[in-house]
């Protein structure tokens, strides 16, 4: 089907997408607190509110913030994740050296440019924002991976970092176009979607594999669930968990948790992606009740 979004439909889609992440994000990072396991989740005990989201959330608020129609405003992002930044959100040390030199001035490519001695920043942060500008352009996958590749290079040089905003920015605007048209795509189809439009590389190369998996424990042990925190071992379980639980919210965030590693990043990429697919009616009201309000700057 072939369809064209009013600006109006864009936000409600890119909203409801950072609802699923933000959920996911705070869910996911409860696990990080001792006392906390998956299994209590795998047997529908959630741990008690509030749940404070990490910087997932305030990055992903930072990109909606930034959207409009045309070109993503990349001096527009970048200004607003330097001066929102709370380094106490969970940031990697790179990441809050970045941002505090942009923060002061420095330009965004020099400051991207610069990170880990030259090589760019091969992180997860790029892609576990990204969902919503994927719902956002969900009327053009191919447009939804250019503005992928913008956006993540704000802070990410690296290539495979890259890769990883645009695969999960991909995979949302798959999830939200097969919303719009009524159509659930079957879980290897909407993965070789995916990375048909990732560039050459490892991240590629994990969501081919990805798509020819079936069992959570299988695609967890040979694509990683980010213990590195590099997105080639992070995005491709997280979208293969999207895929396989598209219409099922609580199902998707209890297998990120359940596999463990950087659990909130992948709770948080593929509930990015499963709530552009669901809808805000896809996450437990008392699970988005007990997400800690999003930044009243954000919401004001």
């Amino acid at each position: 089907m072939t369809f064209t979004l009013f600006p109006d439909t864009r936000r409600a889609l890119a909203t409801d997408s950072l609802a699923g992440l933000s959920v996911g994000d705070a869910l996911g990072a409860q696990f990080f607190v001792p006392g906390q396991t998956a299994s209590a989740l795998v047997q529908g005990r959630t741990p008690a509110p509030p749940w404070p989201w990490t910087d997932d959330t305030e990055e992903a608020c930072c990109l909606l913030a930034a959207l409009d129609d045309g070109e993503f405003d990349r001096d527009r992002f970048a200004d607003l994740l330097g001066r929102h930044h709370d380094p106490y959100r969970g940031y990697g040390p790179g990441a809050v050296v970045m941002l505090r030199l942009i923060r002061q001035g420095t330009p965004w490519p020099i400051a991207a440019a610069e990170a880990f001695d030259g090589q760019g920043s091969a992180g997860n942060g790029a892609a576990m924002r990204a969902a919503p500008l994927g719902a956002w352009h969900a009327d053009s996958i191919a447009r939804a991976a250019a503005q992928g590749a913008r956006a993540a290079e704000v802070t990410h040089a690296h290539p495979e970092g890259i890769a990883g905003g645009v695969a999960v920015t991909v995979a949302a605007a798959v999830a939200a176009a097969a919303r719009l048209d009524g159509h659930r795509p079957e879980p290897a189809q909407m993965l070789r979607a995916v990375a048909a439009h990732v560039p050459a590389g490892r991240v590629g190369d994990g969501l081919a594999e990805a798509a020819k998996l079936t069992r959570a424990d299988e695609a967890a042990y040979r694509l990683g669930s980010g213990a590195r925190s590099m997105a080639q071992d992070t995005v491709p379980y997280a979208l293969w968990v999207a895929a396989h639980h598209l219409d099922d919210y609580p199902a998707a965030i209890t297998a990120c948790v359940a596999a463990g590693g950087d659990v909130d990043t992948t709770c948080a990429i593929a509930g990015g992606v499963v709530a552009a697919y669901t809808g805000p009616a896809g996450i437990p009201p008392a699970w988005l009740a007990a997400r800690e309000p999003l930044p009243a700057w954000f919401t004001d």
